[in-house]
């Protein structure tokens, strides 16, 4: 772990694989073990890189009120506190999130656990934008956003969003606009949702093949 800088909060939105189903849109080409193998290397992979970024806390929020023996066991290795994500759909749960950390902090980055591309200089950057913006994104390439970092949470930002879909993106500055806010935009980044996402990341494909042959990844 890094020193803490202070007002600095960092969230990691995680599902808990060993509750269920994940990364369910890879399950036709690579089966339930490849998928799951898949979102646990990327989670894995996001908490260290989480855990090195300096930052006064680093939380993970999971989406599953009891968090399995497996999930601890990781947060563990990285002595990083469990959170519940609650309300009825995503972007009820990260306004929750955001919202119940910007109660005592000057700025909150939010992360998911998908997107093989973070680094520490790339979480630090988003960091750095609210110190003159109220909000900073990482846009994703298939339309989405692999980050969101804000001074303060608005409802309004996260309300009516199709989530999923190749407009979410267009949709969140549409309401940061109406907001008058400002905000800074970093470089795009590839998450991993389909298959077809996987030729990015070779040794992603590799453990998803090896996993669905019953072969150690």
């Amino acid at each position: 772990m890094t020193a803490p800088k202070p007002g600095r909060h960092l969230l990691i939105f995680a599902r808990d694989a060993a509750q269920g189903p994940v990364k369910t849109r890879l399950v036709p080409a690579v089966g339930a073990a490849g998928a799951a193998a898949v979102y646990q290397r990327m989670l894995r992979d996001t908490l260290a890189t989480a855990s090195a970024v300096p930052a006064q806390t680093h939380t993970l929020w999971s989406d599953r009120p009891a968090p399995s023996a497996p999930l601890r066991a990781l947060t563990g290795r990285f002595a990083m506190p469990i959170r519940i994500q609650s309300g009825p759909d995503l972007g009820a749960r990260m306004y929750g999130a955001l919202a119940a950390t910007l109660g005592t902090a000057d700025f909150a980055v939010l992360i998911g656990s998908d997107c093989p591309e973070y680094d520490v200089p790339y979480i630090e950057s988003a960091f750095a934008a609210l110190n003159t913006h109220d909000a900073v994104l990482g846009p994703a390439a298939d339309g989405g956003y692999v980050l969101i970092g804000v001074r303060r949470a608005v409802p309004a930002i996260f309300d009516g969003v199709a989530w999923g879909t190749d407009q979410v993106l267009q949709a969140t500055r549409r309401r940061l606009r109406a907001l008058g806010w400002t905000w800074q935009e970093l470089p795009t980044l590839q998450d991993v949702d389909e298959a077809c996402d996987l030729r990015h990341f070779p040794r992603l494909a590799t453990l998803a093949d090896a996993s669905r042959r019953g072969q150690p990844g």
